[in-house]
């Protein structure tokens, strides 16, 4: 029951919201009008059962008149419970769907907000495949919520509806045993109560494992799908290294374990098909037996009242025994709702991460440098990875990080983008600067190459001419003339190209601070060289800061600082102004 309850105030947690957003009026009057469409269709199915006791009694009394009056009223009663089924489908399919679009987006918009998707990775709770808890799991959660709402609504009200015609139909065919009428109040009702209970408790018993067996089936998918799609990202590298071997072992790997947990749902699935289907099928003769001495023995009921027994008793028992025909579906929506609960966890950890934990701060600055004070940054688990006692970057600086692979110089980039909160210290900031980070492998977006240079500029806001020419200046004038095709980039183009077009992104933003984390490093030298010169050349007011370990970059900095090893922490010191090379090294 614990249980049950806390699944019940994660699942509020979850659907609430929706209906108390901005489209909260067209929800809930979707859900009212699916909720009166599924009340209406209990009341003709009361009137069907009262229909048939009609309808036969007519037929055992050879009423040919009635007969046809009766079938005239049955075409009624399917004419308008046809009608209330399309339509509660239609409606029910337009509130998923609405409410789908309301879900979907708010995920997006709380996973997307100030970095905390790349949070989420850091900490050891990470949700696995918020890809597919976005997509498949809120898809489900709000199908699977509204079929069993709805279903179980309906149960509770057929059940009142029934058992007060069962209740009446126990005065007309009381118990009969040993040649005796034993009187018990209801005991029709009583006996569907007991069958149903029985039906309940064993269903319980045997198929409560298949909860964690779909948990467990959905992250085992979703990982060998994700490793699928690697695989598909990385497939250059893979076919150079030979390595198709390698993954075939891998995939399969992770496909043992899709194969294992699913004969592991297949075994407890047919244990619990085997006895629900046994059940169903009891459940269609036993009230036929209960009142058989009542209609051949003692003769106190009509054909009619025994069919209409039947109806209604097989109306209780289907409302009682909810919980066992929707056992499977109520597994693995729990499970569903456990994946969104973790979601949403993982998110909220996330976001705590900056608002409690001990973390780094970025104030806005009236200045205009960027200015950094006792900053120590850690690692995740709080180990310390690189200390700034004080380092200050002007306006127009041209300044060159080096140290150690590993040091933490691409962490402490992070720090400064405010994106990377472990640490203690101050990161003042210029507060209208703008700052943009190149990394080595730069993104881009799926779609028109000149949204992809231009991201994340909403598109069409820089003149395609512009565009052509920052590809132009950097040595790309191929593309150039591809502005508007589409493409998947980062597997398209080689990684020189990459970060040729992360360039060409730089010169079309012209930020006030550019970090370059080792952004050219896939280059030649020569080519190198001409890229910082038409960065010098076009961003003339602009400040680079930039990672590198080739010492022609010295030509293009007027200042380096560098990362020395003290213990298990590097400390960032300055080295003054680097070492300027022969003439020619800059060429």
């Amino acid at each position: 029951m614990k249980n049950i309850s806390a699944t019940l105030a994660i699942v509020w947690r979850i659907a609430g919201p929706y209906f108390r957003s901005e489209d909260k009026w067209a929800g809930r009057g979707l859900l009212a009008a699916v909720i009166t469409i599924e009340l209406a269709l209990v009341a003709i199915n009361v009137l069907v059962s009262q229909w048939q006791n009609r309808f036969f009694t007519a037929i055992q009394e050879y009423d040919l008149n009635r007969f046809v009056s009766e079938i005239w009223v049955f075409l009624g009663l399917a004419s308008v419970f046809i009608t209330l089924a399309v339509y509660k489908l239609y409606l029910n399919q337009w509130l998923q769907i609405r409410w789908r679009q309301w879900l979907t987006g708010h995920y997006l918009g709380e996973w997307l907000d100030d970095a905390t998707h790349y949070r989420m990775q850091l900490k050891d709770d990470a949700a696995d495949n918020p890809d597919q808890r976005i997509t498949e799991d809120v898809k489900n959660f709000v199908e699977q919520t509204l079929v069993i709402g709805l279903g179980l609504l309906s149960s509770i009200v057929t059940l009142v509806s029934f058992v007060v015609i069962l209740w009446g139909l126990s005065n007309k065919a009381p118990l009969h045993l040993y040649g005796t009428d034993i009187v018990i109040p209801g005991f029709l009702v009583w006996c569907a109560l007991l069958y149903a209970m029985l039906g309940t408790a064993l269903t319980h018993w045997i198929g409560a494992p298949l909860i964690n067996l779909n948990f467990e089936q959905q992250r085992f998918e979703a990982d060998f799908r994700f490793n699928l799609i690697r695989v598909r990202e990385n497939s250059e590298q893979i076919a150079l290294l030979k390595g198709e071997s390698a993954e075939r072992g891998h995939l399969l790997q992770r496909f043992g374990f899709v194969i294992g947990n699913w004969y592991a749902i297949m075994s407890r699935t047919k244990r619990l098909t085997a006895f629900t289907a046994s059940y169903n099928q009891a459940a269609v003769i036993f009230p036929y037996v209960v009142v058989a001495p009542a209609y051949f023995v003692t003769k106190s009921i009509q054909l009619g009242d025994m069919m209409q027994t039947g109806s209604a008793f097989g109306s209780v028992q289907d409302a009682l025994s909810f919980f066992v025909s929707a056992y499977r579906s109520i597994a693995e929506w729990r499970s569903i709702v456990a994946r969104l609960d973790g979601f949403e966890m993982s998110v909220s950890s996330a976001v705590d991460i900056a608002a409690h934990e001990p973390t780094i701060g970025i104030p806005p600055s009236s200045g205009k440098a960027i200015t950094l004070q006792q900053l120590l940054v850690n690692l995740p688990n709080g180990e310390p990875l690189v200390s700034v006692d004080a380092l200050t970057v002007q306006p127009a600086e041209r300044v060159l990080v080096t140290g150690p692979s590993g040091s933490g110089k691409s962490t402490l980039f992070r720090a400064i983008a405010g994106i990377w909160p472990f640490g203690h210290g101050t990161i003042a900031i210029p507060q209208t600067a703008r700052l943009m980070m190149l990394p080595q492998r730069p993104y881009f977006p799926i779609g028109a190459l000149a949204d992809a240079v231009t991201y994340p500029a909403e598109k069409g806001t820089i003149a395609p001419e512009k565009v052509a020419d920052a590809l132009i200046a950097v040595g790309l004038p191929r593309l150039a003339k591809r502005l508007n095709e589409d493409g998947h980039w980062n597997r398209m183009l080689s990684l020189g190209e990459q970060q040729r077009l992360g360039l060409a992104r730089a010169l079309l933003h012209a930020p006030d601070y550019l970090f370059l984390d080792e952004a050219t490093a896939s280059l030649d030298e020569p080519s190198e060289a001409r890229l910082y010169r038409l960065l010098a050349e076009k961003l003339p007011q602009a400040t680079i800061v930039s990672i590198g370990h080739r010492s022609t970059l010295d030509a293009f900095h007027t200042r380096k600082v560098t990362m020395v090893e003290d213990g298990e922490i590097h400390v960032l010191g300055d080295a003054g102004k680097p070492a300027q090379p022969e003439p020619s090294a800059a060429r």
